[in-house]
Order: C-alpha cells, then sequence, then structure tokens
C-alpha cells in the first residue's frame, strides 16, 4: 500500500472524526449509550480548537504526505481543508469560536437529552 494511500486513508478516519464530534451528539438521541465515547471526543476537539494545538491525526497524514513526495498542509486539517475559502492567515482566529460552537452546540443537545430523561 502506498503511502498516497495511507495519507487518504488517514484523512477518511479523520473526516469521520471531525464528523463525529460535530454531529455524534444527534447520534446519541438514537444510541444513548454513544455518549460515553461523543463526550472525550467533542471535549478534546474543543480544546484543539481552544489552544490551537495539532491533533495526532493530522500529523500522521502529513507524515504520509510527504513520504508519498507530496506537500504537507501545516498544524490545521480544517485550516487546510475548510479554512481554504478563508484567508488561511486568518484561520487561526476562527478555531477557539470552533471550539466554543462545538460546545455550546453539545451543551444544547445534551441538555435537551437531559430533560427528557427526567420527564421535563
Amino acid at each position: 500500500m502506498g503511502y498516497r494511500t495511507l495519507a487518504g486513508i488517514v484523512f477518511v478516519v479523520h473526516s469521520g472524526f471531525v464528523l463525529f464530534v460535530v454531529a455524534g451528539a444527534l447520534a446519541v438521541l438514537w444510541m444513548p449509550w454513544l455518549a460515553w465515547l461523543h463526550i472525550p471526543c467533542v471535549l478534546y476537539g474543543a480544546a484543539i480548537e481552544f489552544i490551537g494545538g495539532t491533533c495526532p491525526l493530522t500529523r500522521l497524514e502529513n507524515r504520509f504526505r510527504r513520504a508519498a513526495g507530496e506537500p504537507e498542509y501545516g498544524d490545521s486539517c480544517l485550516g487546510h481543508y475548510i479554512g481554504g475559502a478563508v484567508d488561511p492567515a486568518k484561520w487561526a482566529r476562527f478555531e477557539p469560536w470552533i471550539g466554543a460552537m462545538l460546545l455550546v452546540g453539545n451543551v444544547a443537545i445534551y441538555g435537551y437529552l437531559l430533560s427528557k430523561i427526567g420527564g421535563g
């Protein structure tokens, strides 16, 4: 298996993780047991956005890209794949807001779930 293929596989897994972080609380509406997996993922995703850190999956994808002779894209998967529509130099300003939106949106959904459990 080539490094380009491995980079692609990491990208797919990473995209799935990001989608789960963003929308996983909706899946918890149907499968409540997923909360035990989703909540730590949301906290991790929000923390990465707040501190401006680099996800290990980003590092792994970049390592495979480099080994395949392709250019790396830096420290932010979201900044590269989504933020390309925004000036990349300005992307870092959005990251704390993304973290805040993750927390607020998920707290709202989990609040709704807890109110249903409590009979409210």
